[in-house]
């Protein structure tokens, strides 16, 4: 064959690789073939952009499990597909529009808005999957979906109306999360929360018929809402007010003092205002007590009307304070829990609205079953209590949304009457006169659907029948209760089995942030900068830095289109995999993606070194397999080693350990295989030692070794894999099965498939010889200290030395018989046995009961004595500190007794090492210098 090139060129084979599997149709599932399934529905990325590094290390790790199922041979199915992200999608499109035409989405009323967005949604869409293309996602292109598609529209009409009519879900006047920049309504789990310093004002309201009452509250703008005022009903220092009224200051109207058990005595003044249609606690009171909720603010966050109309809340707040006056009593600082919307980063406003509900009592006990019961398991199981945490506390699910995009509710009303419709259009016995629900759905719910919407339901299609339940679920554990709690719920409810058997839920991705503090506050390094801190280029004592959550504006972002075209797809996938443990971060910088880089011309030089020594191998002859018997102890290592590698890195990616079927990868390929067994072979390959049958089993137990290696990693570097893989079927075209050993025939087997991706995936052939490889490892350790020895002495890579091996005869068999390893592996150009203690000057080093000694060359001698003199110097003064210490007796009666015992130690040491070092300089001037 041609010489490959020296190096590895990622941007010629991916390009490649990518349009080859695709034409093949080596992704495509069938849904009536009689394999195992295994299924996979891709968590769909949302349609408001380019993809992120969550993504691609999300997308990495489901293609490894489809690619490595597929070589095992499943029917394996993995479904792509994208989510129209009702919220984000909209207020991008929106913000988009508005730049471009300064008009807002009601400017251009609903269908002519909708027609941009789902322009946005095509060309977004397009971007998304080529980039999905791009990171080698072995999906089924041809089971394309879209959360908004006729098959998504019709699951999600149709279990809407089915859950309707069994009055699973319901419309009410309730309290909700409210974003007042995109006013819509959201659930409990799109708030996220941090903490911001405030402050807890002190108000007095005064009392009917004499008297004041102080409440401690952290809105005091929302007291132009409150219905009432709550004492704890064991609180004694308001057991005489409770029934009374107050009247409510700036308002003048008269609200009752009211007892509940909600109330924290010990918090403020232990009074609290209650403002039912702006506070959640303050909602359930009311609905206790039968208090009115009175709503004062407008859908985009401002005072509805009065004094303060048209403000916002916070702008309300200081009108409120000013307008006090003397009520205010005091203010202390308070650290306020803040809700933030999940996309728009918007202040949540709890806001009194009419939205649909799901109850979400009738689901609690399947949820905790799922998972009790093991019907489904969570990976890692830290994650259990807290999602039985979650299941307890639920609160009915607001499906709600005061959004254009999205699912359009299925309800129609005219007046008070409703109906429910799960066709496409509107239902064909009502006229003009009734309307259709404005409100979307809340995307989650569609989402909910996704494991059995993608494969046809509700009708009962084979892709429904082959592959559901599916097999596993691979997201971020941010959106355990978004996400995955749902699926269930809709999968128990819709088809009566968990959506997966197992979810794997990853950590999420942290970058290295860099700041530096200057007079004006912190400054973030620029993403260029920080790429070259990095890689260390740029050590600075002045620059700070942490891991966090990636942010645009702290410049820890790592773009994997960027990170692919510097340093290839295979590289980033390693590094990624490599990446993934069990814990709940994962922190990531360019190094990685650097040193799997250099892997990958490991694994390209690897393998371009057998190709250039297979010289004289034919097909026919490897198609007689190896000679058993010629089989030396480095070959029967490197095959335990095999044995016992493809058992692990099948284990751990049964166990989603993707670290660790990554590192193991790494240190066969380049530990084992190259750095060690392919030196050994060279002596050989080279001619040098031994006859033309012992090279042609050394050449066959290459490409053995080689097409197993390149398998074994195929899932998580297709791309380099599946290149070497056709480089070798090239090699050895029209190949015959025969009788031959299992790894000859295994081999075979392989290479006559007609690609990587669909050839099996190694088994675990012969056995693990335990004593072979413990005698090997004792030669390996020896060729270590041998190495050791040579750089202490520092001796030149290029200087052949003696060694010489002192020690009982019975322990130099090993070594005598596989000289052949330490002087393929080291410099060494003799080998001496010997039971008399070596006179000769020289580095030494203990293997068990050998000693190894190099004697030092001649011109390295004068060298020697000059370092060991000043090494005896540096000694001496050591020596003469330490003993100066012990001698004196006031520091041994003070100093802690370790300290004590440290000090002696030394001295002993010391004492040995300048011994040592007398007998090496009498040796050195014996020969005269």
């Amino acid at each position: 064959m041609n010489e490959l090139p020296k190096a590895y060129d990622p941007k010629r084979v991916e390009e490649k690789w990518v349009s080859f599997w695709q034409e093949k149709g080596y992704f495509r599932a069938d849904a009536t073939s009689k394999k195992e399934p295994f299924c996979i529905v891709i968590p769909p990325p949302n349609v408001t952009g380019v993809l992120h590094m969550g993504h691609a290390l999300t997308d990495t790790l489901q293609d490894i499990l489809i690619r490595w199922k597929r070589m095992l041979g499943f029917e394996a199915l993995w479904i792509p597909g994208t989510d129209h992200a009702g919220i984000a999608t909209q207020t991008l499109v929106e913000r988009n529009l508005y730049a471009q035409t300064g008009k807002r989405r009601k400017d251009f009323g609903r269908e002519e808005f909708l027609e941009h967005v789902w322009k946005w949604k095509e060309l977004s869409e397009g971007q998304i999957l080529s980039q999905l293309k791009k990171l080698g996602c072995s999906c089924d292109w041809s089971r394309l979906h879209f959360t908004m598609d006729a098959g998504c529209n019709q699951a999600v009409r149709t279990c809407f109306k089915k859950m309707y009519d069994q009055k699973l879900i319901y419309q009410g006047d309730y309290l909700v999360n409210w974003d007042p920049i995109a006013q819509t309504a959201l659930s409990d789990d799109e708030v996220e929360h941090e903490e911001r310093s405030s402050f807890l004002w002190h108000i007095r309201y005064p009392v009917i018929g004499g008297g004041e009452l102080v409440i401690a509250t952290t809105r005091p703008e929302t007291l132009l809402g409150d219905t009432a005022v709550a004492v704890h009903p064991k609180d004694p220092r308001y057991a005489q007010l409770i029934g009374k009224k107050i009247q409510l200051p700036l308002t003048n109207r008269l609200i009752p003092i009211i007892a509940d058990p909600f109330v924290d005595p010990t918090f403020g003044s232990g009074v609290v205002k209650i403002t039912p249609a702006h506070d959640f606690n303050d909602f359930e009171v009311a609905q206790r007590h039968h208090l009115p909720s009175l709503n004062i603010m407008t859908s985009d966050g401002r005072i509805k009307e009065g004094p303060y109309a048209g403000q916002t809340m916070e702008e309300a707040r200081e009108s409120v304070l000013r307008d006090l006056g003397s009520l205010v009593v005091k203010k202390e600082p308070h650290l306020l829990r803040v809700g933030l919307s999940y996309r728009s980063k918007a202040v949540i406003q709890p806001y009194l609205s009419k939205q649909w509900f799901i109850k979400m009592s009738p689901f609690k006990e399947k949820l905790i079953s799922a998972v009790k019961e093991k019907r489904l398991r969570l990976i890692p199981p830290h994650w259990e209590p807290i999602y039985f945490h979650w299941i307890e506390h639920l609160r009915d699910w607001c499906i709600s949304r005061q959004l254009w995009w999205g699912h359009r509710i299925p309800i129609w009303h005219k007046g008070t009457q409703k109906i429910c419709y799960d066709g496409e259009g509107k239902p064909p016995e009502i006229d003009d006169t009734w309307i259709q629900d404005p409100d979307v759905l809340d995307t989650w719910f569609s989402s909910a659907l996704w494991p059995f919407s993608t494969l046809g339901w509700p009708a009962k299609t084979e892709e429904l029948q082959k592959f559901y339940p599916t097999s596993t679920l691979i997201t971020g554990h941010d959106i355990l209760f978004f996400w995955v709690a749902r699926m269930i719920l809709m999968g128990e409810y819709a088809m009566g089995q968990v959506p997966f058997r197992e979810t794997f839920l990853h950590g999420l991705i942290y970058g290295k942030s860099y700041w530096r503090n200057t007079p004006h506050g912190v400054a973030y390094v620029k993403a260029e900068e920080k790429k070259r801190y990095d890689l260390g280029e740029i050590p600075s004592k002045e620059v700070e830095s942490k891991w966090e959550k990636m942010s645009k504006s702290k410049g820890n972002i790592i773009d994997p289109l960027e990170i692919i075209d510097e340093y290839g797809t295979d590289a980033m996938r390693l590094a990624l995999c490599s990446s993934v443990t069990h814990a709940r971060q994962i922190d990531l910088d360019r190094r990685r993606f650097e040193e799997y880089k250099n892997f990958a011309n490991k694994v390209w030089n690897g393998s371009r070194f057998v190709f250039m020594n297979l010289e004289g191998l034919t097909p026919e002859s490897l198609s007689q397999g190896l000679d058993l018997d010629l089989l030396t102890l480095e070959d029967r290592w490197i095959l335990s080693l095999l044995h016992r590698i493809t058992s692990e890195i099948n284990q751990h990616l049964t166990n989603y350990a993707f670290d660790r079927a990554a590192t193991g990868a790494y240190g066969f390929f380049w530990n084992d295989f190259c750095a060690t067994y392919v030196e050994l072979a060279k002596p050989l390959l080279f001619g040098k030692v031994g006859t033309p049958a012992l090279k042609a089993n050394k050449q066959k137990l290459l490409v053995i070794l080689l097409c197993n290696a390149i398998r074994l990693m195929h899932p998580i570097s297709p791309f380099i894999t599946e290149e070497i893989f056709s480089l070798l079927r090239d090699q050895f075209p029209q190949l015959q099965k025969g009788k031959t050993d299992p790894y000859t025939q295994e081999t075979i087997q392989a290479l006559l498939s007609p690609a990587c991706i669909v050839a099996p995936y190694p088994e675990a052939l012969g056995k693990r010889e335990e004593e072979i490889e413990k005698a090997f490892d004792n030669m390996k350790e020896i060729v270590h200290q041998v190495r050791n020895i040579r750089a202490e002495m520092q001796l030149p890579p290029s200087e052949k030395t003696e060694l010489m091996v002192f020690g009982p005869p019975q322990h130099w068999k090993t070594v005598e018989e596989h000289q052949n390893i330490l002087t393929a592996l080291t410099p060494t150009a003799k080998i001496t046995f010997t039971t008399s203690e070596p006179v000769s000057f020289g580095a030494s080093a203990f293997v068990g009961p050998l000693k190894l000694m190099i004697p030092i060359p001649e011109s390295l001698r004068a060298k020697e004595k000059s370092r060991l003199e000043k090494e005896r110097e540096k000694l001496e003064k050591l020596l003469e500190s330490t003993q100066g210490k012990l001698a004196n007796e006031e520091f041994r009666s003070r100093a802690p007794r370790e300290v004590v015992e440290k000090l002696e130690h030394t001295l002993s040491h010391t004492q040995k090492q300048l011994a040592e070092i007398a007998v090496k300089l009498k040796d050195l001037s014996t020969k005269g210098l």
